[in-house]
């Protein structure tokens, strides 16, 4: 396995830059989102375009890739929060430059459509946050599970937030019981499947893969699942996380509930799957750290995540 270069971890006074990569946001949520960092006493400055509208996205692809490259290279800035998911991170994949950001390095936080990013993050070597992003700053209370995991992170606090500085979770039914050790990655299924074959692909070997997604037919979920499993992904896997598949009718299309026939794809496959892991567009979307060195423990009771050294 190769490790991942962190980010320095964030002090009070500190700088943070808020963008707005994909889709256009309520300008509340930008706002929400600088008083609950600001909160943590940190210094928020927003992106030029950070506001902006362009037909559904937050200005044009120009604009939010000039938005990141700054924020990218911005010498004193030590966190980018993406605003918001949607679509769009595409646009940009293809049009940054990482010089700036390898002698400033910097936490990328985001999910759902920002999976985009941090496949181009790691692909540059780089680890980043998938994690709750504007809104949930905004409307979730001071004491929310997930907001404080993210403080903790940024804080370089995760070791201790809790006995193994990761997470448990409760067994799941269709769980394939086992122990193993790799690289943390994954994200939005649609989004990491529409970047396959080519090179912000995730690489499979050494890898305990998450996935999440929403709005997205069982079908069409199983049809991608395929897609890992006969492009030979699935196979040199160490571990699967299965999270949260929200916005969808479980209408048994194909015979049984979307776990059930997700179960069926990986069955033949001996390391250990965890199904229903509190990832994803649901209020417990715990923060994780894509690129990092983790063990995953799934048992007969419960699931656990714990980060490496």
């Amino acid at each position: 396995m190769e490790n991942l270069i962190f980010p320095p971890f964030l002090h009070e006074g500190d700088k943070v830059i808020i963008v707005s990569p994909s889709s256009k946001i309520d300008k509340s949520f930008l706002k929400g989102a600088r008083q609950r960092l600001e909160s943590w006493g940190l210094k928020v400055v927003m992106g030029k375009h950070a506001a902006s509208s362009y037909a559904s996205y937050a200005g044009s692809i120009s604009q939010r890739v000039d938005d990141l490259q700054q924020a990218m290279d911005d010498e004193e800035a030590k966190a980018i929060l993406c605003s918001r998911g949607g679509y769009g991170a595409v646009h940009l994949v293809d049009k940054l430059n990482f010089t700036g950001f390898a002698r400033h390095p910097k936490w990328l936080i985001g999910f759902s459509d920002i999976t985009a990013l941090h496949n181009l993050f790691q692909k540059n070597g780089f680890a980043s946050l998938h994690a709750p992003m504007a809104r949930h700053l905004t409307v979730e209370p001071d004491d929310d599970f997930c907001t404080q995991r993210l403080k903790d992170i940024l804080f370089g606090n995760f070791r201790t937030a809790d006995a193994e500085g990761g997470y448990r979770c409760p067994a799941h039914k269709l769980n394939h019981k086992g122990t193993a050790e790799g690289i943390l990655r994954g994200g939005n299924m649609a989004v990491f499947h529409g970047l396959r074959g080519t090179p912000y692909d995730i690489p499979a070997e050494g890898t305990i893969l998450f996935i999440e997604d929403v709005g997205e037919r069982p079908h069409t979920v199983e049809r991608m699942m395929y897609n890992l499993k006969l492009g030979g992904v699935l196979e040199r896997l160490s571990g699967l996380i299965i999270g949260q598949f929200t916005e969808y009718e479980e209408n048994k299309s194909l015979g049984k509930e979307l776990y059930g026939a997700l179960a069926d794809v990986v069955k033949e496959y001996d390391y250990p799957v965890c199904f229903n892991f509190p990832v994803g567009h649901t209020n417990m979307n715990v923060p994780l750290i894509n690129g990092a060195v983790v063990r995953l423990e799934v048992g007969s009771k419960e699931v656990k995540l714990e980060y490496g050294e």
